[in-house]
């Protein structure tokens, strides 16, 4: 079984950011390749912090972007923002659910989606799915993130 726990702090020798989890993410030899996600995590003891779905929707309600990428990046910084002021971090998050209008673009542009996930979270990739809907609450939405984090009780931080 393949585990990956070692994260870092701060930014990668590729400008990616690098996040340390506690978390144990765990990709059995019999499933094929985790390639941008973990197959599943044991999360290490915590309080569980459930994050709404968030969309590239910038202060003022509006959405920022028409920009695929864009709007993941937008949306991953509201859920990352939502997680920090629920008192977690980046490493904390141990599932992730993307909903998109559009699965055909999202493949597409999946490069930069990866650059952009990356930036943000490194190579830390919690169990994750991709979700293909007719519609989002917001029209201009096209892309909606839904997040699970698992954080350390009071003293209980991530490895250095």
């Amino acid at each position: 079984m393949a585990e990956n726990a070692d994260e870092h702090a701060d930014r990668g020798s590729g400008g990616e950011a690098v996040v340390r989890t506690r978390h144990r993410l765990v990709d059995p030899p019999e499933l094929a390749p985790a390639v941008g996600f973990a197959h599943a995590v044991a999360a290490a003891p915590g309080r569980t912090v459930h994050l709404a779905g968030q969309t590239a929707q910038l202060p003022d309600g509006t959405i920022g972007t028409t920009d695929l990428p864009g709007q993941f990046d937008q949306a991953l910084a509201n859920l990352l923002t939502a997680l920090r002021a629920a008192g977690g971090s980046p490493g904390d998050l141990v599932s992730l659910a993307v909903y998109t209008t559009d699965v055909s673009a999202y493949r597409a542009d999946l490069d930069r989606i990866g650059r952009v996930y990356r930036g943000r979270l490194g190579r830390h990739y919690p169990a994750m799915g991709l979700f293909g809907v007719a519609e989002l609450f917001d029209p201009a939405a096209r892309v909606e993130l839904v997040g699970t984090a698992v954080v350390p009780e009071d003293g209980d931080a991530a490895p250095s």
